[in-house]
């Protein structure tokens, strides 16, 4: 972390801090369904609150398009978070018209918070406009960034604030640099790299960036069956982009050229259906019939890829190894997610996953609490796999 400021390297006593949070949380009818992410934020203010600093913290809620909208109001927030604070008063600001903003954070003490609205309820939070960017500059003496979730959009309250005040990453912040740095950046080796999910084309940056990096790529979800197409196998009624098979070539020559080895489904679990307990049953790549479809990987390809698990020292995982949401085709991913678990708690191993899927289904398995890391983030993970800079790191660097 030394390319950054942390809390550490900042005197924040007796300052305004402006903190952008990602406190954007899944809601229905008005009440939050996970509050995760507000859970996640809540050591880092507390340090900077005990540390006598006041707090205005910033975030977006959905996408309401630069206007204000009653539905993506940050008002629930306010009181979820003030519980996750053990009772903090927090004040709110409604909107952004008029002064309110500046007034309430010129009122606050050492101690205090203040919870701005919804950052997109202002179009020129999307579109970087220096004007907002220097708005948000304007109520503060320093900028914390704690959203890694949002480190890959160049917007005013990432990129255009930094440019303004002295800037740090806070708690959450420098937890997923040092995780991601111990995966890719410095990683004990071997390193075994588990990606999932539908579509080769989604991720076809990640797996370029990986075979150069990691040791082992345990490839599983439908993506595996463009994989097997490419290999001359008839994978019947399963998800897969035939207009991907030369791609897929083209990864697997690169692997061969790196000496990263890919493990591809040997078998897998079938259905007619994509259906809860729908009649199933483990059948080898080559014998899919016709009108059947491979929901998840099967029992010999689970224990084939626990064995490069074993033999690693460090595993990157983002994507299923099936249809997770659903039984019985959450088993390989199961599977896998304990046996990382397992090994990581045992100190045998460095694991670190991210992705929204990747996060539900590590959840569904009961391991996520048992790997080293596992990011909240989505697209900025991704972009942090397919080796590209993310613009609110690059904005901390200066």
């Amino acid at each position: 972390m030394s390319q950054y400021q942390t809390l550490d390297d900042i005197e924040f006593r007796g300052k305004r801090v402006l903190m952008r949070a990602d406190l954007n949380v899944p809601m229905k009818d008005g009440q939050i369904t996970d509050g995760s992410r507000i859970t996640e934020a809540a050591p880092g203010l507390a340090e900077l609150l005990d540390g006598g600093a006041s707090v205005v913290l910033t975030s977006h809620l959905g996408r309401p398009k630069g206007k204000a909208a009653a539905e993506y109001s940050l008002a629930p927030i306010a009181q979820e978070l003030a519980k996750a604070l053990g009772g903090v008063e927090i004040s709110f600001v409604e909107g952004w018209d008029g002064t309110g903003p500046e007034d309430a954070a010129a009122a606050l003490r050492p101690g205090e918070l203040l919870l701005l609205e919804n950052l997109r309820f202002e179009a020129g939070e999307e579109a970087n406009d220096p004007v907002f960017a220097a708005r948000l500059a304007g109520l503060a003496d320093i900028y914390v960034d704690d959203a890694f979730s949002c480190t890959h959009r160049t917007h005013a309250s990432i990129t255009g604030v930094a440019a303004h005040l002295p800037a740090a990453a806070g708690r959450l912040m420098q937890k997923e640099l040092e995780a991601l740095q111990t995966a890719l950046e410095n990683p004990v080796h071997p390193v075994a790299a588990i990606i999932g999910g539908n579509k080769i084309s989604t991720k076809l940056g990640v797996l370029e960036n990986l075979i150069a990096k990691v040791d082992h790529l345990l490839i599983g979800g439908a993506m595996a069956h463009t994989f097997l197409l490419a290999d001359g196998i008839d994978v019947g009624r399963s998800l897969a982009e035939p207009d991907m098979i030369a791609t897929a070539r083209r990864v697997t020559a690169a692997a061969v050229e790196a000496g990263c080895k890919i493990t591809l489904p040997t078998d897998v679990r079938i259905a007619a259906e994509f259906a809860e307990n729908a009649p199933s049953k483990a059948v080898p790549v080559d014998a899919i019939p016709t009108g059947q479809m491979a929901l998840d990987i099967g029992p010999k390809t689970a224990r084939a890829m626990n064995l490069v698990i074993a033999a690693s020292r460090t595993v990157i995982w983002n994507g299923p190894m099936g249809a997770f949401e659903i039984t019985p085709f959450d088993t390989g991913t199961n599977t896998l997610a304990l046996a990382v678990a397992e090994r990581t708690q045992i100190g045998a191993l460095k694991s670190i996953a991210g992705g929204g899927d990747t996060m539900a289904a590590l959840v569904h398995a009961k391991a996520a609490k048992d790997f080293t890391y596992v990011s909240l983030a989505g697209g900025a993970f991704l972009e942090w796999l397919e080796g590209r800079a993310l613009p609110g790191i690059e904005a901390l660097r200066s």
